[in-house]
């Protein structure tokens, strides 16, 4: 059963989102018996970013995190499974060119790609939500995103107030989307994932909380969203107009600091210490630190200061 939750309402009208086909895959000629293998562009795995993609997209196997929970990315590039025993859940695309990765990830699992019903996106950038519009194309799922994130999926482009607005480019677009807001619940099988507003890298940045159960020990698990506050040269933070990018990052800090999270994933592991997640005490709050850090220095550096 699929629904949605707020703490007053049940939201209906959720079950004909999913396992709606659009286009097929493109797939292998056949001239007689013989079976020809034909290179075809793919508009909507079409390589983007290729100066950074083998480290991005360096090959991990599949790895379990914790009860259903796996995860079926990359090195540079985080993207989580989670089986809620009534459909799969993923939470990220990565890059156009990674879909058919996750996707056979997801096999070696021992799953069915046709068995994700919903694809949860942290936020409307090309590293993170490029591989999308495939991934939907190929397993018929919805993409569910913050109401502000949905409008630029649909557009393939960055929003207007988005820091790195400046570096131009667009993405495959998501026609297959529903936004929800800060709060809403996913209930899907065993699992009930939480929709955790964390604006600031971008104005629709969405993490993601459930929670995952083994052997009678249940964890928190956070997908959070980016944190770093990075942007396109020129763009600055101390700017009047930029008052609504800060005021974001001070509401994520005060969120991600008061979640429950026995096991952080971020969607760049690298933020998020060594490995492919932190299952560190505090984590979330280590990340929250990095990102304060980072953003204080950027301050000071705008304004001239000496930073420490």
């Amino acid at each position: 059963m699929i629904r949605w939750m707020t703490a007053a309402a049940v939201l209906g009208g959720l079950g004909a989102l999913a396992g709606v086909p659009v286009d097929e895959a493109h797939g292998p000629r056949v001239a007689g018996p013989v079976a020809v293998s034909v290179q075809v562009d793919d508009p909507l795995t079409r390589p983007m970013a290729v100066e950074r993609a083998p480290t991005w997209l360096a090959p991990r196997p599949p790895e379990k995190l914790f009860g259903d929970t796996w995860l079926v990315g990359f090195g540079g590039l985080s993207v989580a499974l989670i089986d809620t025993g009534a459909g799969l859940v993923l939470i990220d695309g990565a890059l156009p060119q990674a879909a058919p990765m996750i996707l056979d990830n997801v096999r070696r699992l021992g799953f069915d790609p046709k068995d994700i019903k919903f694809i949860l996106s942290t936020e409307p950038h090309f590293d993170h939500a490029g591989g999308l519009a495939a991934l939907v194309r190929d397993t018929g799922a919805t993409v569910v995103a913050s109401t502000r994130a949905a409008e630029g999926l649909r557009t393939g482009a960055h929003a207007p107030d988005d820091p790195q607005l400046g570096y131009g480019g667009t993405w495959p677009r998501v026609t297959q989307v529903r936004g929800v807001e800060d709060g809403e619940v996913l209930v899907l099988g065993n699992t009930r994932i939480t929709a955790q507003a964390t604006p600031g890298h971008t104005m629709g940045s969405m993490s993601w909380s459930w929670e995952a159960c083994e052997a009678g020990t249940c964890k928190a698990i956070v997908f959070a969203s980016s944190l770093n506050p990075v942007s396109f040269p020129g763009y600055r933070y101390t700017a009047p107009s930029s008052a609504g990018i800060l005021n974001g990052f001070t509401q994520s800090y005060r969120r991600l600091d008061g979640l429950a999270c026995d096991i952080l994933i971020s969607p760049h592991p690298d933020n998020a210490g060594d490995g492919r997640y932190d299952s560190r005490p505090g984590a979330c709050r280590t990340y929250v630190e990095r990102s304060r850090r980072l953003l204080a220095a950027r301050l000071a550096t705008e304004r001239g200061e000496t930073v420490p």
